[in-house]
Formats: structure tokens, sequence, C-alpha cells
């Protein structure tokens, strides 16, 4: 059906200069950007995703000399403060005009803009899928069944996109947008910005989320610099990320996207045994595992193939764990008006057993998945992508396994699994992915490696940062001086430490933010690792959340090999794959003496080790929190209360006024300036910045002193 239907879609798209994939003017765009590349020329290419969940604008550099650049990729959630925006992107789109006017550049440079999606196959998909279980099937019409899956909205909106992109950035008459497949941009994309995209040896690619414009699973061979699909499942029902949003929605609570973290975080919590986990067995029948590594959902036991979120339960599985929790019923964690209002539901070791199998059955899935396809083409290189690349202790479990016993008992062959997953996995990086991808299928070949993550929004200047300090009369703030000035940097390194030691509890802003969904050293909240009771005070006092969430650490290189088993499988390029909290470690006994409040209930932690070179600041204060407190380590968790990561300066202070456990803010602006910002309140948890004066008196002193 989806072909029969597809070129009268792919003619109403084309009218409004939305071009498919295979179209004319895809391939000739393509065969341009070759030429210009032969020619030695440089070329820039815009990824967009005007439409759906995570929508956004990514922008690349293309050369032959250099390969693939990545310059950005702005997420429209940081710009308007709603998590995973669906809106058109016009925060992101400003955001790309500035980028391209520092660089004194135009609309007419951008050699291409490309989708992170076939929007024109969604169409054609969303009638099939109702058909196929006609007339069950029928009532997936309404949007309520998949908000996310809005087909008809986002088809509206795509095809004005042209215009609108067109108005904001200044051109005469629309700018073309030309689709690229979805799970084709995911695999791209992070293939080229790993470790391996410049080795000789093949490099198997997973893409495996919620459901692409084709499928829900695909999986890619890439080597030497091309990428071919070897398997797409062509089902966005027989899906695991789908498997793991419902049920994470209608057992813990939460909307979708914004409950399969917090479900991973408490499944530490439950029986992790898959004999006793009462559990397991039952959910385990959602899934048939066929051969040659193949994943049917039982659509005996499920119900979300005919009535999506409003019933996804069959009566079998009803039967088997009770009544989902409606969606009316569900709240949503990212978009608190007043945290005063929140209220968690109770924790009890049925809703942690039940997180704790779903947590199994997924890795029973995903590990059905990935050892057909590593047997099969005998790889020993991973990259994962997909929002399921987000479950880091899966990840871990992955590399644990395929060691080299496994390798040699198996394949009769020397080497071990080596696999990277990108800080941006999920939809908020298949902008970017759509973009090399374009420019893949040019013959560009891969840049520079990812190496950190800042690369969302802009910094600030001192003169923004005090506008937004000024306009919160509750709040008050101090200079600390300007990292440039010899010795500063170190000296106000030194101060955050000396807080944190005594646990204080500060917030920290400075240059880009990161993009995706982890707080990596620009946009964080920073306290004492070594005292077990930060964890429950983070959870409650500063971020008003449930006491089953974790906290990250983060470390210096050097300490992170002293108190974690890095793995070898997770070694490449300098354990670059623990840079983005993508990938749990098992703690080593010294990191549960010392640093216990990042130490999980499982005895795991999603560490980020940080690089001198990236983010000399961190690297400083981590430098003296050892001096400190004998470990170079901190909490590290995202600097927002129910909502986004802060972007902008505003958002910042914002936090720091709903984080009533907060003792203060580090902004740092883009000319070097330092400026200290703290609650102008006393009363409740805050106290006028009393305490955080006499910590600053201390350290004065002591500097004195020596």
């Amino acid at each position: 059906m989806r072909s029969i239907l597809r070129p009268g879609f792919r003619a109403v798209f084309r009218s409004k200069r939305v071009y498919a994939p295979e179209s004319t003017e895809a391939r000739q765009s393509i065969d341009a950007l070759r030429e210009k590349l032969a020619r030695g020329e440089t070329a820039y290419v815009v990824g967009i995703g005007p439409a759906g969940h995570n929508s956004g604008v990514a922008l690349i550099e293309v050369s032959a000399t250099n390969g693939m650049r990545l310059i950005s990729n702005d997420e429209e959630e940081r710009f308007s403060g709603i998590k995973h925006d669906a809106s058109f992107p016009e925060s992101a789109i400003a955001m790309l005009r500035s980028r391209l006017d520092e660089r004194g550049l135009t609309y007419r440079d951008l050699h291409a803009v490309v989708t992170s999606w076939d929007y024109i196959s969604l169409p054609p998909l969303a009638i099939g899928i109702m058909f196929e279980h006609f007339p069950f099937s029928l009532g997936l019409v309404r949007p309520a069944c998949f908000p996310m899956w809005d087909f008809y909205r986002n088809g509206t909106i795509v095809r004005t996109g042209p215009k609108r992109l067109a108005t904001q950035l200044g051109a005469p008459s629309p700018i073309p947008l030309i689709c690229q497949f979805h799970h084709d941009n995911h695999a791209a994309g992070a293939y080229a910005l790993s470790p391996f995209a410049k080795r000789s040896k093949p490099v198997l690619v997973s893409v495996i989320d919620g459901s692409g414009d084709q499928g829900s699973i695909s999986m890619y061979l890439a080597t030497d610099g091309h990428l071919e699909c070897i398997y797409k499942n062509q089902s966005p029902f027989d899906s695991l990320g789908l498997f793991y949003a419902i049920i994470s929605s209608t057992k813990g609570g939460w909307t979708p996207l914004s409950s399969e973290g917090r479900y991973m975080g408490a499944t530490a919590w439950g029986d992790g045994e898959r004999l006793t986990n009462k559990f397991y067995r039952p959910l385990r029948e959602i899934f048939h595992f066929a051969p040659k590594g193949e994943m049917l959902v039982n659509r005996a036991f499920v119900n979300w193939h005919i009535a999506g979120e409003l019933a996804p339960y069959g009566r079998a599985m009803s039967a088997a764990f009770g009544e989902p929790i409606p969606h009316d019923k569900m709240w949503n964690p990212d978009a608190v008006l007043k945290v005063d209002d929140v209220q968690h539901s109770e924790i009890t070791r049925d809703r942690c057993d039940l997180a704790a199998a779903t947590q199994l059955v997924f890795e029973d899935a995903l590990f059905h998945i990935i050892d057909h396809h590593i047997r099969a083409t005998g790889c020993d290189q991973l990259v994962m992508t997909g929002g399921t690349a987000l479950n880091c202790l899966a990840n871990m479990r992955l590399v644990q396994h395929y060691d080299t016993a496994w390798y040699d008992r198996n394949l009769r062959k020397p080497g071990r699994l080596e696999l990277w997953v990108p800080p941006i996995p999920g939809d908020a990086g298949v902008t970017v992915g759509a973009a090399i991808n374009f420019a893949m299928q040019a013959g560009a070949r891969p840049g520079e490696l990812m190496r950190h993550a800042h690369y969302c929004g802009r910094g600030f200047t001192r003169a923004e940062i005090v506008t937004a300090l000024g306009a919160q009369p509750d709040i008050k703030y101090h200079d600390l001086g300007n990292l440039h000035a010899r010795g500063q940097l170190e000296a106000i390194a030194d101060l955050a430490a000396f807080i944190i030691a005594r646990d204080g509890v500060l917030g920290l802003f400075q240059g880009p933010a990161e993009t995706g969904p982890r707080a990596l050293g620009h946009r964080s909240i920073l306290a004492n690792p070594c005292n077990p009771e930060t964890l429950e005070m983070i959870n409650l006092r500063v971020k008003h959340r449930e006491r089953v969430r974790p906290l990250a650490p983060m470390v210096t290189r050097e300490a992170a090999e002293e108190l974690f088993e890095l793995s070898d499988g997770a070694s490449a390029d300098d354990y670059n794959a623990y840079n983005y909290m993508v990938l749990t470690a098992l703690a080593r006994p010294k990191a549960r003496a010392l640093i216990p409040a990042v130490v999980h209930k499982d005895g795991t932690a999603r560490l980020q080790i940080v690089r001198e070179d990236h983010d000399p600041f961190t690297h400083a204060f981590l430098r003296a929190m050892g001096r400190h407190v004998g470990v170079e380590a901190s909490v590290n968790t995202s600097l927002n209360v129910g909502s986004p990561i802060a972007q902008t300066p505003a958002q910042a202070v914002t936090a720091l006024e709903r984080a009533t456990g907060l003792t203060g803010l580090l902004m740092i602006a883009n000319e070097g300036d330092v400026l200290l910002a703290w609650h102008n309140v006393n009363a409740g948890l805050k106290d006028g910045g009393i305490q955080l004066q006499a910590w600053l008196d201390q350290w004065h002193k002591c500097q004195i002193e020596v």
C-alpha cells in the first residue's frame, strides 16, 4: 500500500518544494555537491527537523581536504523551554542565521537543506498501519493514539517549511527541503563522528528507536566511509523503543519521552534476576525472537498496534500487570510550573521489580538483534544510535558480554567488541545525521571526530548575564574575577571546590550548551560526591524529583581509571565513549568508599570524563576537588528544574530560583568574567547567601595565609 500511495504524496509535497530522497532534485543536488568537492570548494549543508519531537537545526561544513565538520546543533527545546518541542524550529533557525552572519555567509552559501525524516513516507505509512488490522486499527487515525506521531500536523508544518525558512533567512523565494530517511540519518551521523570512522575495518551500526519512516530496527555495515543497510524490519510496532516507552509511561506514570530514562534509573532498586523476578517471564511474552535477529511483538498480548497509547494493553497483558496508567493521569516532569506542587507516586517493591523486568526483557531483545549481526558480519566494532542507545546500562552489559573469550569461542578469531555511542543518539541528533548522510552520498569523508558535545546555542557576554541577573530582585551576585587573568582560572576553580567540599551546591553556566540530553559541564549542577546524603539532598531540595533517581559523576581521566572499571570495549580514542554519560561502568571499591553519592544501588555509575583541552575550567575544578576532598570527582546533574536544560542566562537564573537547595550559580561570560549569583531571600531553605558569604570569607582568609 505504501508504494501505491507514495507517488501521490510525492506530488503534493513537491508542489511546496519538499523533495523525496529519490527525486531528481535530490540526485542533482548530490551530484552538484560532489562536483564542488572535486573542485576543492567548501560547502555548507543544513540538517533540519521541521516537525515532530525534538525539532532543531544543524550546520556542517564539508570539504575534500577536511571532510565533514560539525559546526552546531541547535535544539528548539532549549530556546522555547518546551521539552521535546515539536514545533517549527524558529529559534534554532534564528540561531542559524546568526551563525551564517558571523561567518560572512548568507542563505546563498547553503548548498542544501535536508530533513531529519522522509516526511513524504509518513502519510502512506500511517494509512498502511491503519489498515493493517482493519477494521480494529482504524482508531489509530486519532492523534491522541500517538501524540508524537501526528502525521497530519507534521505534514502541514513541513509543507510550509520552505516559505518559512526563506522568510527567516532573507531569501526571496522558498528554500527547497530535501527529505532523507530517518534511520539512514541516525546511522550516518553516529558513524561519521565515531572513533571508528577513519579505520579501515568494517563497522556495524545499529539504529533502534520508537520508529522511523520505514521501520523501527535497522542495521548497517560501514566500510571506508560508505554505509550499507543490511537489515530493516519495516514495522513501526515491532519496536523495542516503543515497548520501553509504553511500559515506562503506563507503569512509571510519566509521559512518554520523559519516562524511559527515569524508569531505567529505578531498575537498580528492583529484582534484577531473571529466575526470581516475578514479572520477567510474563513480560517476556511480549516478544517473539525469530531467526536472523528478528524481533516480533506478540499481538495477542499487546494492543498498541490497534489502539496506540490510548489502550496499549491486551487482556492478557492487563491480567498480568494490571491496567495501564491512562495518559490523563500521567504527569510531565519536564514541564513543571510550580515545584511546590510536585507529588511523586509511591515507590513500591512491585513498581521497582517491574522496572527491573522491563530492563531485562529490553536487554534480551537487544542482545538477540546484535548477536545475530555480529555473527553474520564478524564485526568487532559497533556504533549504537537511535533513542534506545541512551540505555547506558544495556550498553555496559553489551561490552561486558562480547569480550575476547566470546570472540574466541564463537567466531574463532581474536578481538573483542568495541562500542561507541554518540551524545545525541535520539532525535535531537538526527538533524546532524541528515546533513552528514547527504554529504556522504556525495562522497564526503569523515572529518573531525566528536570529542565533546558543546554544540548547542552560544556563549553569552557579561552584559547579557548581568541583564538577566538584574531582572530578578530575589537574586544577588558578585564578581569573582576573569579566567584570562593570570592565575584566576585555577583560583576560581579552587573556590568552587572549596564550597562543594563543604556540601555547598553550585550551578555552572558557561559557553555554548551541550547538545543531547546530558549536562556535561557547561550547564551543570555540581555537588559533593563524598557525602552519601548528597543524593537525597539533590533529589529532594534541588531537583525536586523522585528519590530513586541516581546522580552521575564527572571525573578526570586519571580518576576514571582509579575509581571505575573502564571497559576495553570502550577504549577507542582514549575512552571517548565515557565523555558523554552514555555508558555505565562498575565502581571499584575505592569509588564506593570515597564517592558513595554517585554510585548507584547496583554498583554502577554513569560517568563523564572531563578533558582539559575541551573544558579547562571544569577540569581545573576537578583537580581542585582532588586537593580538597582527596578525589578528582564531582556530582554532575543538569542545570534545570522541571524544564529542559537551561540555555540562556535568564533560564539559568530561573533554575537558581526554583532550586531551593542551590547554594549559588557560577556564570562565566564570553569575555572570561565569572559572576557568582545566589538567593537574596531568607526563607525556608534559602538563607539569603549567609552561608555562602561565610565560605567566601573563609576561602579568602586561606588564600591570604598561603
